[in-house]
C-alpha cells in the first residue's frame, strides 16, 4: 500500500450521502517535547480514512490509527514506548463558516500528513512515560527509583532556622 499524504477528495466523485472507507498509510513527523526526541513508530502509519460527502462540496471526515511514540520517559529517562489510539473527525462545509471548514482540507485536496499529526499531538499525555508508575529519578542522588530498594533514603539535611544552635556551646 503506497504513502498517501494528501488526498484529493473531488477525484473520489462521491455523490450526496455516499460515504466510503479507505485504508491509507501516511508519514507523521516526529515530536519535540521538553528538548528531547520522539518518533512516531511505525515509520508509515496505516490509518483508515472515513469520507461521507455531504450537501454541496462538503465532507465528514474520521481518521482512525494506531502509533506508538519512541524516546526517553520524561521521569527517568529510560526507554518509552507508549502506544496511542487515535480517533479524529472534521467537517469540511465551505461557505458556511470557520467553524464549519476544516483547516486540513482547502480546494478540495485533504491534508492527511498534517491532519494524523496534529490528531496525534491531541492525543498524547502532559508526559510521555515508560510506564504509567514511574517512580523517577532520586532528586538527591539520581538513581533511577524504579530499580531502586524499597528502603531507598537519604538523611535529610538539618532545618536552616535551627543551625545558630548548632554554635551553642555549654563549655563551664
Amino acid at each position: 500500500m503506497l504513502r498517501t499524504d494528501m488526498l484529493d477528495l473531488g477525484g473520489l466523485r462521491l455523490s450526496t450521502g455516499e460515504g466510503r472507507r479507505m485504508e491509507l498509510r501516511v508519514a507523521i513527523d516526529p515530536f519535540e517535547l521538553g528538548g528531547e526526541h520522539y518518533a512516531v513508530e511505525p515509520d508509515i502509519v496505516p490509518v483508515v480514512l472515513d469520507i461521507s460527502r455531504m450537501t454541496g462540496s462538503g465532507y465528514a471526515l474520521r481518521l482512525r490509527f494506531q502509533a506508538t511514540l519512541s524516546g526517553p520517559c520524561m521521569r527517568c529517562l529510560a526507554p518509552a514506548g507508549p502506544t496511542f489510539e487515535v480517533l479524529a473527525r472534521e467537517i469540511s462545509q465551505p461557505g458556511e463558516g470557520d467553524e464549519m471548514e476544516s483547516p486540513y482540507v482547502q480546494d478540495g485536496v485533504l491534508d492527511l500528513h498534517a491532519w494524523a499529526r496534529d490528531a496525534l499531538a491531541l492525543t498524547l499525555p502532559a508526559q510521555v512515560l515508560c510506564r504509567p508508575d514511574c517512580a523517577g529519578l532520586c532528586p538527591v542522588c539520581g538513581v533511577d527509583l524504579n530499580l531502586a530498594d524499597d528502603d531507598h533514603a537519604h538523611e535529610r539535611d538539618p532545618d536552616p532556622r535551627w543551625a545558630k544552635l548548632a554554635e551553642l556551646r555549654f563549655d563551664q
